[in-house]
């Protein structure tokens, strides 16, 4: 059932400006967001993602204090974890003005170079937050052995659900792990994908406007933000968004391809854990 009926007098309660019936619904990996005229509401698909809503509030909250150059969301109202009424889980978020970018939208040149110097700003403004004191102490730091507890975790948790093939394809990913340093230099967003990046036009140009949906937020390694943006957009835009400098230097170009090779799996192992069958069969389709 639609989540606008099943969820109708919260929604209408957080959203009293707003006729919900009418409202859009957008599906993410670990929520459900109504959107609203001036706010939007997030519901958590699972238990796990309910829990992860106050730390999110928290690292929205300090995102919110910094110059970034562009919008991110603003925990409106608590979480329902300090709700008396103890109602569906919940974060109310400000609404960010703009829309992805249509699939087609960087075929022509003078767009793509727009909006790959503004995908450029975008990261340059996360690697100097990255040097705050106040960001370094609020949000979290990739640990040193995240990617060996990630190579573990799929090994232990999704081989059993891959065919012979699948697990060699997942064996060489996991493998190429162990090359990848130790970097907490900049704040990474996780999932820098073009649904989450929103855009204005302005004379027939694409003008950044925000950015969405920071639920992996850490301190880490850029390229990850770098291999999604690859991963959204293609090679060729992100030659464009690279620097002249970081285009020749191989070693970003090979943590940001072996990144870009776990977002599969990343995504299989996130929904296995947090038990959403169509996200974890999504994620391994290329693996049974």
């Amino acid at each position: 059932m639609d989540i606008r009926t099943t969820h109708h007098t919260l929604l209408s309660r957080l959203l009293p400006d707003d006729k919900v019936d009418q409202l859009p619904v957008r599906q993410g990996q670990f929520h459900t967001v109504v959107i609203g005229s001036d706010r939007v509401v997030c519901l958590p698909r699972t238990r796990a993602a309910a829990n992860r809503l106050p730390q999110r509030a928290a690292a929205l909250a300090t995102l919110a204090k910094l110059d970034l150059g562009f919008h991110t969301p603003e925990p409106l109202i608590p979480t329902t974890s300090n709700d008396p009424n103890h109602e569906t889980p919940f974060l109310v978020l400000s609404r960010i003005p703009g829309e992805p970018l249509p699939a087609d939208a960087l075929n022509k040149a003078h767009v793509a170079g727009t909006a790959a110097a503004q995908y450029a700003q975008l990261l340059a403004e996360l690697a100097h937050a990255g040097s705050d004191k106040t960001v370094r102490a609020a949000l979290p730091h990739a640990s040193e052995d995240r990617w060996r507890q990630f190579a573990a975790g799929v090994r232990t948790e999704l081989f059993d659900l891959m065919s012979d093939s699948g697990r060699r394809r997942a064996e060489r990913e996991l493998d190429a792990l162990d090359d990848l340093p130790h970097l907490t230099e900049a704040v990474v967003h996780g999932d820098l994908g073009p649904e989450n990046v929103l855009w204005e036009w302005e004379h027939g140009l694409p003008h950044l406007t925000g950015v969405l949906d920071w639920d992996d937020v850490t301190l880490g390694d850029p390229a990850e933000d770098l291999a999604a943006i690859e991963a959204g957009h293609g090679h060729t835009f992100l030659a464009q968004v690279l620097t002249p400098n970081s285009r020749s230097n191989n070693e970003l170009t090979t943590r940001i391809t072996t990144i870009r090779n776990t977002f599969a799996l990343q995504q299989a192992l996130y929904a296995q854990r947090d038990n959403d069958p169509e996200q974890l069969a999504d994620g391994l389709t290329h693996y049974r």
